[in-house]
């Protein structure tokens, strides 16, 4: 028995040296290149490369897909005659990644030589920022331009810029614009952050990404100026979310014709927990994160007196930076709380101006989870162009990289709407009130196509705030169908009687409720049933058990009597 037990351990010793024996028999180079081939395969996927897809498509590229309202005069007026927001959009082939187009524009951007002319904005609260002007002689070389634009009744458009987290006019992609824009004869003034583009921070506020102060100032400053250029708004990432926000606060009341956001993150709160979700986005938190504590080391001696230092130099990602920064120097309760007060989503439905979104699907920084899709289709103002591909503000295009397609879609949609009847012209209206708090306490209820809307008060403002998350945003948002009639929750009004000292409440409004609930099975037919069937299914172990007592009951009982 020993020696058979023995015999057999042999066997698969010599069987296993075998093996090891014919590994070693194929040549090294066999194993470099099986190595070689799964590095390609895990970068190919780590950093989602598309060549492939392009490849089998013959370079076609991806159409845009636009969502807006039905009967939305800037979308049939001005989007449909954009020839560039109806094509589609082909990544260069050596950039068809999201993370290497937005990697390239941030380490070289191959932006043309600008040279801007500095004037210096004094804030109201003893606050000093740059404006960087790019006048269209300066690209053009027409003299008599430059003359005209001093005049006080020059009616050259003005394209203000407003750059993202911690970029100012130095960076490649504000330099593609500013050129761009000059060279169609048009000025354009880059709004620089507080503490960016060179200028100390001289007073004790700082921007964030809901800091509209000084957007508001700059555009009002310059309408007095030029009263009779129409003035035209360009936001770029934090810059888009602070666009956003100022034209939903101010509603009519600006002096802006029309304004683009490109690459908004949208929900702030959103984005804080998508960055930090995969490894790859850790990354650019990371990066993110290290600019903002360069922006802090500017600044040391405010951040000192107004945050926690020591918390700031520690920090490990933009929401540690946010919690010893940016919520102590704004005031704010709670990093959430910031978030959610800042956060231009919500401000969305209020844009009373042509506003065109655009965003890619793939972007690194900004999810598309955030996009508020429905908010942009009830707005008649709004029409919102995405891409399957385009990184974060990179969108290169062509064997040479040498533009940015976002800047071309954003020149034709700014310049059909500059020669139309569609510019928006300021109306006086009663200033926007904001939310009592900057945290949500209101409870959410499902309204109408799986939206998601907070109860209010206020019967108009049924579909505020509205999230959705597809599981295909890029087939769902070709369908641009007409805005869905948002189902208002009425409320059950109580009368109470007094009588007697006997109190009687009874509901009110019957035949409302009745019509809400018809008009909610007729527009979520499928939810409801769905719901239901969740419901049923949920109580069919209760059930099961209380059948059980009532039909066994008298059996379990029956051996006690016997006895």
């Amino acid at each position: 028995m020993a020696d058979t037990f023995s015999d057999s351990i042999d066997a698969s010793a010599h069987a296993f040296n075998l093996i090891l024996q014919g590994f070693t028999l194929i040549p090294i180079i066999h194993y470099e290149i099986a190595f070689v081939c799964f590095l390609i395969i895990f970068i190919y996927n780590f950093l989602e490369f598309h060549f492939f897809h392009d490849v089998l498509t013959l370079f076609r590229g991806s159409p845009v897909s636009l969502t807006y309202n039905s009967a939305s005069e800037i979308y049939h007026g001005v989007a449909s005659k954009c020839r560039l927001l109806h094509g589609r959009y082909m990544a260069t082939p050596w950039l068809s990644s999201p993370h290497i187009q937005t990697t390239f524009l941030n380490f070289h951007g191959r932006p043309p030589a600008v040279s801007y002319r500095r004037k210096l904005f004094h804030a109201s609260d003893g606050g000093t920022f740059a404006l960087d002007w790019l006048k269209s002689s300066d690209v053009l070389g027409d003299s008599t331009c430059e003359e005209n634009a001093a005049l006080r009744h020059d009616k050259t458009p003005i394209l203000i810029v407003i750059p993202g987290l911690t970029s100012d006019s130095s960076s490649a992609y504000i330099k593609h614009l500013a050129y761009s824009t000059a060279e169609r004869g048009w000025d354009v003034v880059v709004c620089n952050h507080r503490g960016l583009g060179g200028i100390s921070v001289t007073s004790d506020c700082f921007y964030n990404a809901g800091w509209t102060k000084d957007t508001r100032d700059v555009i009002n400053d310059l309408h007095r100026e030029y009263p009779n250029a129409p003035l035209f708004v360009v936001g770029t990432s934090i810059g888009a979310n602070i666009l956003v926000k100022y034209l939903g606060e101010d509603g009519e009341d600006v002096p802006i014709a029309g304004a683009v956001a490109i690459c908004s993150p949208w929900d702030l709160l959103i984005g804080s927990k998508f960055i930090c979700r995969r490894t790859v986005q850790k990354f650019y938190d990371r990066a993110l994160t290290v600019g903002l504590q360069e922006y802090a080391q500017l600044h040391q001696t405010l951040y000192s007196r107004l945050a926690d230092w020591d918390g700031i130099v520690k920090s490990r990602s933009i929401r540690d930076f946010d919690n010893y920064a940016t919520r102590l120097v704004g005031k704010f309760e709670s990093v959430d709380a910031y978030y959610r007060h800042c956060s231009s989503a919500q401000y969305v439905t209020k844009v009373a101006i042509p506003l065109l979104c655009i965003s890619a699907l793939d972007d690194p920084v900004c999810t598309w989870e955030a996009i508020p899709w429905d908010e942009c289709r009830a707005n008649k103002n709004i029409v919102l162009a995405v891409t399957r591909h385009g990184g974060h503000l990179a969108f290169f295009e062509g064997l040479t990289a040498s533009t940015l397609w976002w800047v071309r879609a954003a020149n034709e949609f700014l310049g059909v709407l500059h020669c139309s009847p569609f510019m928006h012209t300021q109306k006086k209206n009663p200033p926007h009130i904001g939310p009592e708090s900057s945290v949500d306490q209101g409870p959410y209820v499902n309204v109408s196509n799986g939206m998601v809307a907070a109860i209010t008060k206020d019967p108009s403002s049924s579909t505020d705030n509205v999230k959705l998350n597809d599981q295909d945003p890029f087939e769902r948002q070709k369908v641009n169908d007409e805005s869905d009639a948002a189902v208002r929750v009425p409320d059950a009004k109580n009368i109470v009687s007094r009588s007697s000292g006997q109190t009687s409440v009874k509901v009110a409004d019957l035949n409302s409720i009745k019509k809400w609930l018809e008009q909610l099975f007729q527009q979520n037919r499928r939810s409801t049933w769905m719901l239901t069937y969740i419901a049923v299914i949920s109580t069919l172990p209760f059930m099961g058990a209380t059948l059980y007592m009532l039909l066994f009951r008298k059996k379990l009982k029956q051996p006690k009597s016997l006895k």
